[in-house]
């Protein structure tokens, strides 16, 4: 695998501490993370906040058709004149949170990013709504929202995002990364993770997240006491989809989720 000097992957602007920044500068950190992508010549690839091009450039010598979205004026204008002569590359000055991701990727696509740590849920959350226009999801993350997302039935990490995430895409743990990997360095640590969308998910994602939000209003209570106000009827429905009433939200598994809100739809309709 080819290695790449922080001279010639890195342009400068100082890091803004209002949009969280913190820049990937480890070079084996970087090799390993363009690893994961496997062959990308002539991939569709975007790169969210590609910041000082830690990523970009490997991601382009690779032969990567590759667009970046990044909200920084400055950085947009760095990454545009240093890669003006890049056939294969595109930058979107803009937040990622406003852009219609169909409109730059396909089925096929790649999206890879060192996500902001304080916007990162909303930024998953908004790709979830894109996942019919991705394969893959390769992402950044701070090492609690990581845990967060990947956490298993009856782990106390596991909650509403862990739920919604699951139900949309298969969660793998790639390694974690240290501070020390950033510049400047941030106080915590932070996880690599691929995400692939799921095949099998229900077809009501609306409603779906509402009775999710409503079963763990509370956390520490259990599924019957935060769902009462959901719907009158919810011990009973419980019932018919096989959950004792006495347990928590964050011990149900996928399938059971998923038997749930089926007995809640069947109620609804009946």
């Amino acid at each position: 695998m080819a290695r790449y000097t922080s001279e010639k992957t890195t342009l400068y602007a100082p890091a803004k501490r209002s949009l969280g920044q913190n820049f990937l500068s480890d070079q084996n950190i970087i090799e390993t993370i363009v690893g994961i992508l496997g062959e990308i010549t002539d991939r569709s690839i975007v790169e969210i906040g590609p910041g000082r091009g830690a990523l970009t450039r490997p991601l382009l010598e690779r032969g990567a058709n590759l667009t970046v979205i990044e909200l920084d004026d400055a950085l947009a204008a760095l990454l545009e004149k240093e890669f003006a002569t890049e056939a294969k590359f595109a930058c979107r000055k803009a937040n990622v949170l406003d852009v219609d991701i169909a409109e730059i990727s396909s089925s096929e696509t790649i999206i890879i990013g060192n996500l902001p740590y304080y916007i990162s849920t909303a930024i998953i959350r908004h790709l979830i709504n894109y996942r019919e226009h991705f394969k893959l999801l390769v992402l950044m993350l701070q090492r609690e929202v990581a845990d967060r997302i990947a956490a298993k039935p009856g782990e106390s990490d596991r909650g509403f995002l862990t739920v919604l995430v699951e139900q949309y895409l298969t969660v793998s743990r790639e390694f974690d990364v240290p501070p020390g990997a950033f510049t400047p360095r941030p106080k915590v640590w932070s996880s690599i993770v691929s995400l692939e969308p799921r095949n099998d998910t229900i077809s009501d994602g609306v409603s779906f997240e509402k009775l999710v939000s409503a079963a763990f209003a509370q956390k520490r209570k259990t599924i019957l006491n935060n769902l009462k106000n959901y719907n009158s009827d919810s011990a009973e429905i419980l019932s018919k989809a096989a959950i004792d009433s006495k347990r928590r939200a964050e011990t149900l598994s996928r399938d059971e989720w998923i038997d749930l809100f089926e007995a809640f739809r069947k109620a609804k309709e009946a």
